[in-house]
Order: C-alpha cells, then sequence, then structure tokens
C-alpha cells in the first residue's frame, strides 16, 4: 500500500459555515507541527477536540514571531491508527468554509515532505486495505452519500453494517465445508471406494437458492436512485402555480389571477417524508388554444404528463361545478381556492376522476394531507422490512457466476462425476464469493471501484 501521507477536502467546493478537511498517513503529526507549532504536536491526544491557530509556514522555533501567517483559527482532532476511518493515524480539521481558507490550507498541508493529494476513494481504500471494512461495505459508501431517498438510504446503512456481508460469508463457509470434503476425497480416491454424494446435492440445492435469492434483489443504481416524478395539470388558472409555492414555502413560482401566467412548465425539487422528488407546474390545458403559443405550451403539458409518476389533477374547488381533466386519468384530484368557499371541503357539483383532497394555498388548509398522500403515493413503506438490496453490478455478476458455478456442480453429482472435476467446480463458487466481499480482489477491480468516488472520501 502507498506509504504517503494523503490529503483532500471532505466537504463540497463552495461557502459555507464550516469546511472540512481529512489527512491520512504516518506524517500527520508533522502536519499538526506544520500547522500549530511544536508544542500542539507534543499535546496531541487521540479524540480529543483542540482548538488552533494554523499559520501558513513554521520556521525554526516555536515562538509566535517565528510563525508564519495566520490562514485560519479552527478545530482539529486527531485519530490515532488502528482505531480511526482508514486504520491509519487521521487528522480531521475544521476551519470556517471560506474557499480561500480551505485552499490554503491546503497548500500548507501538501508542502509537508511526504504528503500528497488523495485520490478519489482513497481514504475509504485504505480503510478497506487496512481491514476496517471488506469490500462490499466500502461500496455501500458511496451509496450512503448518494441515497435519493429513506428507504435507498436504509439499505445502503444495512449494506455498509454487513449485512449482505455476513449472508455471503455464512454462503461462503458452507461451500469451503462441501470443498473440503471433497478435496479429501480427492486425496484419497485411489485408497476408498467412490464417494458418496447422498444429501450433497440437497445442500447446495440450498445454497442455491439463498444466492438466487440474493441475486433477484438487484436493483441498479439507476432505477433506485430515480427521483420521482409528480405532475400538476389542470385549466388556466386553477391554482396550480400557488399549490407549488405554498408546498416549497417560498415564491418560487410566477402567480397571477390573469389565465395563462404559466406559459411554459416549471420544474422545482420538493423534500417529502419519503425523500425529494420532482415536482412540475405545467401550463393550463384549456378545450381551446387562444394562439399557437398556447397550444403549443398545452402540447409541453400534455408530453411532461407521459413521464409523470404522480399526475394531479388540480381543479378551482371554489366553482359551482368543474370536471377534474379526463384525459390523462389522474391518480389524485386537488379541490384548490378553499379559502374561497369558507375553508371547507367544496365538491358539489364537481365530477370527479380519482380520490381527492381539499386544499387552500392561502391559508395552509389541507397542504399537509397533500404531502402524505403524495408521499404515500411515490414511496413505499419500508418500515419494519428486514429485506435488503444490491445495487452493486460487480456483486451481481460474482453471484451469477457462483450460480453458475453451483449449477455445473449439480450437474455432475447427478452424474456421477470424477470427484476432481466437482472440487474445481466448488473452488470456482468459492472464489465468486469471495470476492464480493473482496477476500479475493485485483488491483484493476479495486481501481474501477474507487474511481467513482469523490475525493475525499
Amino acid at each position: 500500500m502507498d506509504s504517503q501521507t494523503i490529503v483532500a477536502p471532505m466537504t463540497p467546493a463552495g461557502v459555507s459555515a464550516v469546511a472540512a478537511l481529512r489527512v491520512s498517513g504516518s506524517r500527520v503529526r508533522d502536519v499538526v507541527r506544520a500547522l500549530f507549532g511544536e508544542r500542539a504536536a507534543a499535546d496531541l491526544e487521540p479524540r480529543r477536540a483542540a482548538l488552533g491557530t494554523a499559520r501558513s509556514t513554521l520556521k525554526e522555533g516555536d515562538a509566535e514571531e517565528c510563525r508564519g501567517e495566520v490562514i485560519d483559527q479552527l478545530l482539529y482532532l486527531f485519530f490515532e491508527g488502528p482505531n480511526s476511518y482508514t486504520g491509519e493515524d487521521v487528522l480531521e480539521l475544521y476551519p470556517h468554509g471560506n474557499p480561500l481558507i480551505v485552499r490554503e490550507l491546503m497548500q500548507a498541508i501538501r508542502r509537508v515532505p511526504g504528503v500528497r493529494l488523495a485520490e478519489p476513494g482513497e481514504f475509504t481504500r485504505r480503510a478497506y486495505l487496512n481491514g476496517k471494512m471488506d469490500l462490499s461495505q466500502a461500496e455501500s459508501v458511496a451509496d450512503v452519500i448518494h441515497s435519493a431517498n429513506r428507504a435507498e438510504l436504509k439499505n445502503a446503512h444495512r449494506l455498509l453494517s454487513g449485512a449482505l456481508s455476513k449472508k455471503v460469508k455464512l454462503l461462503t463457509e458452507q461451500i469451503k465445508d462441501i470443498s473440503a470434503r471433497l478435496e479429501l476425497d480427492v486425496d484419497f480416491a485411489e485408497e476408498e471406494a467412490d464417494p458418496d454424494y447422498a444429501g450433497w446435492e440437497g445442500k447446495l440445492a440450498a445454497i442455491r437458492g439463498n444466492v438466487e435469492s440474493i441475486l433477484k434483489s438487484f436493483r441498479s443504481k439507476a432505477s433506485v436512485s430515480r427521483i420521482p416524478l409528480a405532475v400538476l395539470y389542470g385549466a388556466p388558472n386553477a391554482g396550480k402555480s400557488s399549490l407549488v409555492n405554498a408546498l416549497l414555502g417560498e415564491d418560487r413560482i410566477l402567480v397571477s389571477s390573469v389565465p395563462g401566467t404559466t406559459r411554459d412548465f416549471v420544474e422545482v425539487r420538493l423534500f417529502l417524508a419519503g425523500g425529494e422528488i420532482r415536482l412540475v407546474d405545467t401550463a393550463g390545458i384549456a378545450a381551446t388554444a387562444t394562439d399557437a403559443l398556447d397550444a403549443l405550451s398545452m402540447q409541453k403539458s400534455r408530453e411532461v404528463l407521459e413521464e409523470a409518476d404522480l399526475k394531479i389533477c388540480v381543479v378551482d374547488g371554489s366553482l359551482p361545478a368543474a370536471d377534474a381533466e379526463q384525459e390523462f386519468n389522474p391518480d389524485l384530484v386537488v379541490l384548490s381556492k378553499q379559502d374561497l368557499v369558507g375553508g371547507l371541503p367544496n365538491a358539489e357539483g364537481i365530477s370527479l376522476a380519482a380520490p381527492s383532497i381539499a386544499v387552500s394555498a392561502k391559508t395552509g388548509y389541507g397542504l399537509e394531507e397533500l404531502s402524505k398522500e403524495m408521499n404515500a403515493r411515490l414511496f413505499k413503506s419500508t418500515e419494519n422490512t428486514e429485506d435488503l438490496w444490491i445495487t452493486s453490478e460487480r456483486e451481481k455478476a460474482c453471484l451469477e457466476e457462483a450460480l453458475k458455478g453451483i449449477d455445473r456442480a449439480l450437474d455432475l453429482i447427478r452424474t456421477s462425476p470424477a470427484v476432481e472435476l466437482l472440487a474445481f467446480e466448488m473452488q470456482l463458487v468459492r472464489r465468486s464469493l469471495q470476492s464480493i466481499t473482496g477476500e479475493i480482489s485485483s488491483e484493476d477491480i479495486l481501481q474501477s471501484i474507487f474511481a467513482g468516488f469523490c475525493i475525499g472520501k
């Protein structure tokens, strides 16, 4: 493993209240000495936050006048290896989130001999190589960071805690047990009669079922991380834009009493209890277009509705009679402007094509109920479930190879094979399973996995 010390920001570029940097390797104490002085390095205690003034250079001596220009006054934490994220000595620094400060800190740290900028995912890669986590857990770190909804985040945390690793290791041990017996039979094949395969088919079939169960749980990252799309549509001046603003809690979209103010669909991001969704406000759909631009706007609205996961028809509930648009088979009907009818649901004379919720964007009436209903329809409940799924194409490929090997072994058992062939197939199955957790891995595989990580993780 690379013996150089690495450094990288842990927080994205940009202005913030606080930023975070991480240093990992054998030169961590030298970094503390360079930034904060000899006394700070001598007083360094694991897991104890310290406040110090970081300076750009440190000349000979530790007196204040011998030190360079001030970069920032900041908190820093030291984690002594192996009790750290990477298993090495680790220093975390928390300066003010000014990009100028972060850049100057990075430059000062990199001037320490033996310190370089970390590569993408290198901190987690070192954690894997130092035995702090297996390869499956290391891959799940990226899932924890990029999860788009609560279900995905819960699954990522289960993978990171080793739920998949435990299943795979149990299967690997079962395969090892069968392999050991087979290899023993190979060693004594000339001294004994043909080995007895009775019962082995059942054991292998049970293992196959468990492997297949994990494999069937695979969900591509693209499908799992896809942000659901909810589309509001309805007649001009039905209150769609006002409803979007009310759900967001801010005036994001221009609102006017003049029908047709929204001429193109507007997409915003809305956070519900289950995760983030894309919420689209469309141009009003009328029976006839007033002009060519109006016709084009309505066509755009129809196109985005075709992609919707949840179609919400907004109807002006203050009118004595209205019809929910039937053309798109709405999943939900919202009766808007209930403040104009005394704050009580007004569905009299309205033909509804789906379940309805009465709301008022002005008073907030019904908005909480609407948010809960949208959440329930767009995010499946995962409470009290122990199921998990895999999202790694690499793990999927390993499981497929293991399944093929088990199938070949079962075919051999049924045809009374040479025990050497059966033992060979078991070795291949075992290696496929061990590749999932990284007991067996190549440099190319590690490079492809961690190259997709952000720098600093």
